[in-house]
């Protein structure tokens, strides 16, 4: 039977963590309730890599479009280009497994109640399993998020339940959290813990981890980001993520079409 060895801690990033907003998500695994605004886009020029033993295995690159949709609703999109390095045998690179979310948050943060929201997951087939870059079957996980800020701090983070019932597989359990600071007008800094079950029959990947990263804002509509850590027990792996951001709203589409001074009619 076939088995992705090589992918764990990739899987790990990819269904927990590639969503979000500027203050949570991205980054980071955990992610967080707060959908992107009515209206609004983000997209992230991604890469993520992982070391798990001497594989190396991860995306480069992977493009994720965030949507506001309506309000309080954020539609999701990842599409990587996922490659397995191991230390023995020949190197795949090619079409990763394509993400596809809803986020919803149906309770607003106040003074006393953290918002509060979902954000289930559904990942597509689309890699190749024979070559390590891909489940080979679909995937979902059904997450619950919080978040409550105080001045310059933000903390956030929840868990949920994987369905990867197949062959040689079981579904998983997974929590995290992260704090993370506004240091500077266009720099925040964040710690986090998460801890999964195992999913694989035959490999023994329940873990706990931790990553460190930053969020810098060159300007309101360009952004980068980027957190590196590994795992506190279980295999011992190291992951880190790496991202420019473009945030935009439809006005831009509005700019793009409309004819300036200067253009031809």
């Amino acid at each position: 039977m076939h088995t992705t060895r090589s992918l764990p801690a990739v899987a790990a990033l990819t269904i927990f963590g590639i969503a979000g907003t500027a203050y949570g998500g991205p980054p980071y695994v955990t992610d967080d309730p707060e959908p992107v605004e009515y209206q609004h886009w983000e997209f992230y020029l991604a890469s993520q890599h992982s070391k798990l033993g001497g594989d190396w295995s991860g995306t480069g690159p992977q493009f994720e479009l965030n949507y506001g949709v309506v309000p309080d609703v954020q539609l999701h999109l990842i599409a990587p280009l996922a490659y397995d390095s191991p230390p023995t045998g020949a190197s795949h690179y090619g079409l990763g497994d394509t993400e596809l979310g809803v986020k919803y948050r149906f309770i607003q943060e106040t003074n006393g109640m953290p918002q509060v929201g979902i954000f289930p997951l559904l990942e597509l087939p689309t890699g190749s399993a024979e070559n390590n870059l891909g489940n080979g079957h679909m995937q979902a996980f059904l997450p619950l998020w919080l978040q409550k800020s105080w001045g310059s701090w933000t903390a956030y983070g929840g868990g949920g339940y994987g369905i990867n019932s197949f062959s040689g597989n079981h579904n998983w359990e997974f929590v995290g959290a992260v704090l993370q600071k506004q240091v500077l007008p266009n720099l925040a800094i964040g710690a986090e813990f998460y801890h999964q079950t195992t999913y694989q029959t035959d490999f023994p990947n329940t873990g706990t981890a931790f990553n460190v990263g930053a969020v810098f804002d060159f300007s309101e509509r360009h952004h980068l980001l980027f957190s590196a850590g590994r795992s506190i027990d279980g295999p011992t792996r190291f992951q880190c993520y790496v991202a420019y951001q473009f945030t935009f709203d439809n006005s831009l589409f509005h700019f793009w079409n409309t004819p300036h001074h200067g253009d031809s009619p």
